[in-house]
């Protein structure tokens, strides 16, 4: 069976690429055959690859070529919308649509479609990474930054997620610095707030490694 969930965040730099490659390698391990995709990335090196999608082509078993995991690369490590401007180029959430379901519909079991930044960047004047998930129709799956705020953060995210039609299936906990305060409160917190199942509450590891990330996460929920 195909599953496919799009990855968002409750902010920028919440970790969603290396949880999103700590869910593949937990699929990996479970023998299923995993894909990535980074619709939109901005901020590229001078062969225009995103650190973040390579990163997300090394985590999964597929071997796909960069442009089927990063279709959009924009230069400038802005604003997607503002990126795509500076160089011409229009992004339709009709167009990154097509080449996401064209993964989708690989060969692989497992696959993740990660956003950029949190719930709400925009594409274009009138359209958000939003209206991308909205237009796939699969389950959302919020990575949570552990820092002050956070709790604000992911409540108006879950909300605009269920607003849109769409289901929150899961969520990640994921300390993206020093230990907040009352980090476990937080956590209880949102378990109870979200309604939606916890895959794993991930420390802040140094140096960072998804395999390392990969042990305090569980994949279960999403495999039901």
């Amino acid at each position: 069976m195909k599953r496919s969930w799009f990855v968002t965040g409750t902010d920028t730099d919440v970790g969603k690429t290396a949880i999103c490659c700590a869910l593949l390698s937990a699929a990996n391990e479970c023998g299923l055959r995993t894909a990535a995709i980074k619709p939109v990335a901005a901020g590229c090196d001078s062969n225009g690859h995103n650190s973040d999608a390579l990163e997300l082509q090394a985590a999964m078993s597929e071997m796909l070529d960069y442009a089927q995991v990063n279709p959009v690369a924009l230069e400038c490590a802005i604003a997607p919308h503002i990126a795509a401007k500076l160089e011409g180029r229009n992004l339709k959430a009709s167009q990154l649509e097509g080449i996401c379901r064209g993964t989708m519909t690989g060969s692989a079991e497992f696959t993740l479609i990660e956003g950029a930044g949190g719930w709400r960047v925009p594409l274009n004047a009138s359209e958000t990474l939003a209206d991308l998930a909205s237009r796939l129709q699969i389950g959302i799956i919020l990575v949570v930054g552990m820092k002050l705020g956070c709790i604000n953060h992911a409540l108006l995210t879950a909300e605009a997620i269920r607003r849109d039609g769409l289901p929150l299936v899961a969520w990640v906990a994921n300390q993206v610095g020093p230990r907040m305060a009352q980090h476990d409160d937080n956590v209880e917190t949102l378990r109870q707030l979200l309604s939606a199942p916890l895959l794993g509450d991930v420390p802040h590891i140094v140096p960072y490694s998804f395999l390392a990330a990969r042990e305090y996460l569980s994949i279960d929920a999403l495999l039901r």
